[in-house]
């Protein structure tokens, strides 16, 4: 075993002694620590947090933001194990980027109630949360690494056409309308409208942003909100998916914490939806799958 991950079990064996976090407490420190930041002055915090989900979409809420706080500048991460697998090792003194992953038990059930159902003997659960490890691939050293997908810069390429699809998909009416001018976009509730002409990149962004409303700013969400929190949340969808495709964008809010006033609570929640919303996008157009997506709900996402 090297050093390293000699170093690295030492420290998860150190943090399974203490008291084990839950996600939930690990997300409020974390948004915690993203509103002092900000209060602070420091708003390229939550641009990080931004482009981090884009970058780890398949992680979840809560490791995203370990990872955005822990190392800002992370591009790729994963576990001593999956780099020696690529053929990669980590660097020498080189920090693991602390993550929670899930701990599942098996919970057994009497013999007389199994026996009325065998396949309900063994049931797998979740039983709590440890402390893992990832590193950046710039931590490493190594084989090349191929890309992990296309990258575009300035125009959307054939992520426009992927995203169309998906909006047509999840039953949503798509035309272009020059009468809603000065409007890029406009979200009717079944129908999006965008002005026509717009560059590739424009309208990606644009569609992005209308996109969004239509999966998150129904019914109770649209009523709970104002009117300038959806639009920031529309907006951050639009810079997680357009930055993640390679679009040059800089029109993230990233001092939008104002609209919250400090409260935790209301920024852990837009935050939440803004990551799933980006995420549920980003699955349709970099695997081009068009299936309508789930309903979104707020709740809290589980560990990785």
């Amino acid at each position: 075993m090297n050093t390293t991950a000699a170093a690295v079990n030492k420290s998860t064996a150190n943090t399974n002694t203490n008291k084990q976090q839950t996600a939930k407490e690990v997300i409020a420190a974390n948004v915690q620590a993203l509103i002092e930041q900000l209060e602070q002055g420091h708003s390229e915090a939550l641009t990080a947090y931004l482009t981090a989900m884009g970058r780890f979409h398949t992680y979840s809420f809560g490791n995203i933001l370990e990872i955005a706080r822990q190392k800002p500048d992370a591009t790729r991460v994963a576990g001593l194990y999956a780099w020696n697998q690529l053929g990669r090792k980590v660097k020498k003194g080189e920090r693991g980027i602390r993550i929670l992953a899930p701990m599942i038990g098996i919970c057994r059930k009497e013999d007389e109630e199994a026996e009325k159902d065998i396949r309900t003997q063994n049931q797998a659960v979740l039983v709590g949360f440890r402390a893992a490890y990832v590193f950046d691939v710039s931590q490493t050293e190594g084989a090349e690494l191929p890309e992990f997908s296309e990258r575009v810069s300035g125009s959307a390429g054939e992520f426009r056409d992927r995203l169309v699809d998906f909006v047509i998909a999840q039953g949503i009416a798509l035309e272009f309308k020059e009468s809603i001018a000065p409007a890029l976009g406009m979200s009717y509730g079944g129908k999006i409208a965008l002005l026509p002409g717009q560059s590739s990149a424009e309208e990606f962004s644009t569609l992005v942003h209308e996109l969004a409303h239509e999966m998150l700013h129904k019914a109770d969400r649209r009523t709970a909100t104002t009117k300038t929190v959806r639009e920031t949340e529309a907006e951050a969808v639009a810079f997680v998916v357009g930055k993640t495709i390679g679009l040059e964008t800089g029109r993230a809010s990233a001092s939008y914490i104002q609209l919250y006033h400090g409260n935790a609570s209301l920024l852990t929640e837009s935050l939440e939806v803004i990551q799933k919303t980006s995420a549920v996008i980003l699955t349709a157009i970099e695997s081009h799958a068009a299936e309508p997506a789930e309903e979104l709900e707020p709740e809290l996402a589980q560990a990785s």
